[in-house]
């Protein structure tokens, strides 16, 4: 049986793209921030190759890498969670999907308002946890739902878990995610839960995604079309909308993930675990927590060789990032334009530095050139 365990660390950047001012995203470099803490220690990614990779200037490299690696560059238009995993898996997107710095049109609330009998509170981007001590309080009193966005192609709804139960917070998000298409094709729509009183409220685990289906076919159709087995780990189902997933579970945060990660390593199965790890991104990216940064990535090193250690004979394990989001970046709390790493690791990988790829979509043409598979993609093998 062959396996191949992709982790996808969620917003590990290393260093601003060449087209990064015009996404205001100039001198960024996500891996660098966190690398400046006291509590950063990544030895065993280092084993790995991490700091050999193009354009890491600023930390020792190893002088005998056990790795594959390569740094990506990121082909498609954007630098959010959707198009960056789609191009992961083969999908490149010639255009950035909508944004909304000004807030969503009028008639687009006015009919989310309508089908849902709910009026809309703030209707800005705003940081989540600000937003619920900002309009929480008031979405409490009037029963009126928070709706906000960020820098990203997101159309997010908060609620308090008192006041709107999950289950009906659910069915406002796929009211929104149907009517959002086209013009207003929105990446995903976030629900959002909250708890706590007045001066204290809090977000729930309970957040869900729902995603665009993907514009065309991935590498995980190609592997289901191939039966094998696709398991998603995290927010992937979400982020490809179930399409091309044959298994899936969710997570509260990173270590859960990694150990659900693990219980799969020891599983038999033929194909693809597809882990999405967070809270890199949701909990110290985007709230400029360079400590708690490094923390999770020292966190996440740790369990790396216990992870190498359950590979089998055909085995591979690759770890990258699916876009940038500098803790250390004081001028938008938003993502950044980075590129990413690529570590692959296996009892049959043979090491090597392959410089700096024109496309995330090698990861999948490596995935599918594993099982023998020829991409319907554009996308080059690194195997």
């Amino acid at each position: 049986m062959k396996r191949v365990f992709l982790i996808v660390l969620d917003s590990v950047g290393v260093g601003e793209m060449p087209d990064a001012a015009p996404y205001g995203d100039a001198g960024t470099n996500t891996l660098k921030a966190a690398a400046s803490s006291p509590f950063f220690h990544v030895p065993n990614m280092a084993k790995l190759g991490l700091f050999n990779l193009d354009g890491i200037d600023w930390h020792a490299d190893e002088a005998s890498i056990t790795g594959r690696v390569a740094r990506m560059k990121e082909a498609s238009k954007g630098k959010d969670t959707t198009i960056g995993h789609w191009e992961i898996a083969g999908i490149y997107s010639p255009k950035p999907l909508p944004v909304y710095p000004d807030g969503f049109p009028r008639e687009v609330l006015e009919r989310f308002c309508e089908e849902t009998g709910r009026g809309v509170l703030c209707n800005r981007p705003y940081s989540g946890t600000a937003v619920i001590a900002e309009y929480g309080d008031e979405h409490v009193r009037t029963g009126d739902l928070i709706v906000y966005t960020s820098a990203d192609s997101v159309f997010q709804i908060a609620a308090h878990e008192d006041v709107v139960p999950v289950s009906e917070l659910y069915r406002y998000c796929e009211i929104a995610r149907r009517q959002l298409v086209g013009e207003h094709g929105v990446g995903r729509v976030i629900a959002r839960p909250f708890i706590g009183e007045s001066g204290n409220y809090t977000r729930t685990p309970r957040r869900h995604d729902y995603s665009l289906l993907p514009p065309g076919r991935t590498m995980l159709d190609q592997l289901l079309d191939a039966q094998k087995t696709v398991i998603g780990v995290g927010k992937i189902r979400d982020i490809f909308a179930g399409q091309g997933i044959s298994e899936y579970v969710t997570t509260t945060g990173n270590a859960d993930g990694i150990e659900k990660t693990l219980a799969y390593m020891e599983r038999d199965f033929e194909g693809l675990c597809f882990v999405n790890l967070v809270d890199y991104d949701m909990l110290y990216g985007h709230r400029r927590d360079i400590d708690g940064y490094a923390k999770a990535l020292t966190y996440f090193d740790e369990k790396l060789p216990r992870m190498l250690s359950l590979l089998k004979e055909e085995d591979i394990l690759m770890i990258t990032a699916d876009h940038g989001c500098d803790p250390s970046y004081t001028k938008t709390t938003d993502h950044t334009r980075e590129y990413t790493p690529f570590l692959m690791a296996g009892k049959k990988v043979v090491p090597g530095n392959l410089g700096t790829r024109d496309t995330f979509a090698d990861i999948a043409a490596t995935v599918l050139s594993h099982f023998g598979i020829e991409p319907e993609f554009a996308g080059k093998s690194m195997l």
